[in-house]
């Protein structure tokens, strides 16, 4: 099983994440910002993995330091929990559609870390208590930990909860293939022999 425990605690944040990759979707998740909480409920039932994440932040400054931090602690979390990386597909890309809604997500476990946000629809500024300006900095902050190239792209979509949703289920999926092992891969997906 490849599992990770993440323990992070800041002056704003106090956060713990445990991760299975090799879960069935089973998601225990407190961060105090409701809409979040969905979304990374969404990310640990379709990606197929089994996740604890609790989070205790400064949310009476607002959501910011709390969606950024558990991004650093899953990232973290995933990298460690992938391990050396033999044997997994390394590559993984989903096209979630979400009613009206209909967003991809490319990534790369290649220990280059990158994010291409393209969601040019401007979406509603709250969701409940979650500022929608905060889904780039958490895929950023978990894509720069996790060391992953990582593309999202709104393809379509009008209503901000349905885009933000297609993001976080299609996120799950593509990190699920691509942290799937293949018995015909022999050591890394790389023919510099290392990633």
């Amino acid at each position: 099983m490849r599992i990770a425990d993440i323990s992070r605690k800041t002056g704003e944040t106090d956060i713990q994440v445990k991760c299975n990759l090799d879960g069935n979707g089973s998601a225990k998740v407190s961060t105090g910002i409701g809409f979040f909480d969905h979304m990374l409920d969404l990310f640990t039932k379709h990606g197929l993995f089994d996740m604890e994440i609790f989070s205790q932040g400064d949310l009476v400054v607002d959501g910011h330091h709390t969606v950024e931090d558990v991004g650093i602690a899953l990232g973290q979390a995933v990298l460690k929990a992938v391990g050396s990386k033999a044997g997994i597909k390394r590559y993984g890309t989903a096209f979630v559609p979400m009613d009206e809604a209909l967003a991809m997500v490319s990534l790369d476990l290649s220990g280059r870390a990158f994010l291409v946000y393209d969601v040019a629809q401007p979406l509603t500024p709250m969701i409940g208590n979650y500022d929608t300006e905060l889904t780039e900095e958490f895929l950023r902050a978990f894509a720069m930990q996790a060391g992953i190239t990582l593309h999202v792209k709104v393809l379509h979509g009008k209503n901000s909860h349905h885009i933000v949703e297609a993001i976080f289920k299609a996120l799950g999926k593509a990190l699920c293939e691509a942290v799937t092992k293949d018995a015909r891969i022999q050591g890394v997906m790389s023919t510099k022999g290392m990633l």
